[in-house]
């Protein structure tokens, strides 16, 4: 039997990055400011009862295509361009060694209702075992044609269910559907830590914490909505968007590690008392 796996799941847009991913060129290719961009993208989704998720990508298709921006390529180059919080490019290394040194496997997954081809040109694209995101399908001349996924604030819930059962494959939804006992799950909810920042991972983070996983959110400037969370139980905890080694976000990560390699040496304990 392998190690137990911890799962980490992270929302990107404000959680990993401090602006939504299109923001960093795609906004400058277009001639429009993110204001004008994602005003017109609210205008849209109000006027046609739209998912805002669809909207976004509807306006990115319409808006790009004649200036040929909407290619894989080009959107994977400018993930190149997208800024990460202090720390965010070692963490995942970090939080890798001390699993190993608690006996713990760890993985890192992305959910979000960002765009999966930006992400996937980011520096730390390697560093998720899977990224589930936004993404379009393309046409036989290379341009985006159509969503191929729209994750919204409450389809991302799936994801944590696929994380859980370790149905991967975002096709497979009969094997998703079977039911399964907790026991022999992949990653019980238990061993999961999701970071999100506002309101769009609220149901990921309430579902992670009353199947009594952690969820954290991570703010730049403002507490007050952090607050809020928290005073809602969302969330377990609240922090500034700093991933730096020795500051209080990594501590914290840490010592839930701790608490999840304890749980899992009781579990370990009595199953064997059960032979």
């Amino acid at each position: 039997m392998g190690k137990p796996i911890v799962a980490l799941m992270y929302d990107f847009d404000k959680t990993l990055s401090p602006k939504n991913m299109q923001d960093y060129g795609f906004m400058d290719g277009l001639g429009m400011s993110s204001d004008e961009f994602w005003s017109e993208c609210t205008r849209l989704t109000k006027k046609n009862d739209m998912d805002s998720i669809l909207s976004y990508m509807y306006l990115m298709l319409e808006k790009g295509k004649s200036k040929m921006l909407t290619k894989r390529e080009n959107f994977n180059a400018l993930g190149k361009s997208v800024k990460l919080f202090p720390g965010v490019k070692s963490w995942f290394s970090r939080v890798n060694d001390y699993c190993g040194q608690q006996g713990l496997s760890c993985e890192h997954y992305i959910i979000s209702s960002g765009l999966k081809e930006i992400i996937e040109g980011t520096e730390i694209a390697d560093e998720f075992k899977e990224i589930y995101a936004a993404s379009f399908l393309y046409g036989a001349n290379g341009l985006a044609e159509w969503p191929a996924m729209a994750v919204n604030f409450t389809s991302k819930t799936q994801f944590l269910y696929r994380v859980n059962k370790g149905v991967l494959d975002v096709t497979d939804q009969h094997s998703l559907n079977n039911y399964v006992p907790d026991e022999d799950r992949r990653v019980p909810f238990t061993n999961m830590i999701y970071f999100g920042d506002g309101d769009t991972d609220v149901p990921c983070m309430k579902l992670t914490r009353v199947n009594g996983g952690h969820s954290i959110a991570v703010y730049q400037e403002d507490y007050k909505e952090a607050s809020k969370l928290i005073r809602e139980d969302r969330v377990d905890f609240a922090f500034p968007a700093d991933y730096r080694k020795g500051h209080r976000l990594e501590k914290t990560v840490f010592t839930i590690i701790d608490e999840i390699a304890a749980l899992e040496k009781l579990r370990a304990e009595s199953a064997r008392q059960q032979i």
